[in-house]
């Protein structure tokens, strides 16, 4: 199990790794070893993904998320195959956890009676001041 937050953990069968050339860094290695990982979740299948979440994830993850709901992505920044799968699912947690925030309800308020009157005065004081300037007049 893979903890995401507090209630929510994905099943480590929900996830399906695929490992393929990485262009990039790697020496004579690049032509030969698989270490780039695609990394596929079936955000919309899962059970452990709540409706909301899966609504933001959708929008958050944008060209990475299929039109059936699955999440694709890929890591190839480092060298190794371990390294690029841990850096994957750093990335799916991440943007499980961004998803699962719900923003805070926002109250309406009004500005105070006092507060207006402040502004007000600020303003005459300002435009009183505004007017003092302009061209002088020699007489």
């Amino acid at each position: 199990m893979i903890k995401v937050d507090g209630n929510i953990k994905l099943d480590d069968a929900e996830i399906t790794e695929s490992f393929l050339r990485a262009s990039g860094p790697g020496g004579q290695n690049v032509n030969k070893v698989e270490t780039a990982v695609q990394l596929r979740f079936d955000a919309k299948n899962s059970p452990n993904i709540p409706p909301y979440v899966f609504a933001k994830l959708r929008v958050l993850a944008g060209q990475r998320m299929t039109k059936e709901g699955v999440l694709v992505l890929t890591a190839s920044e480092y060298r190794s195959q371990d390294r690029n799968r841990k850096a994957a699912l750093e990335r799916l947690v991440d943007l499980i956890r961004t998803a699962a925030i719900v923003p805070k309800y926002r109250r309406p308020t009004k500005p105070t009676f006092a507060s207006k009157q402040r502004r007000l005065e600020k303003k005459q004081k300002r435009a009183g001041l505004k007017k003092t300037r302009g061209r002088v007049k020699l007489d």
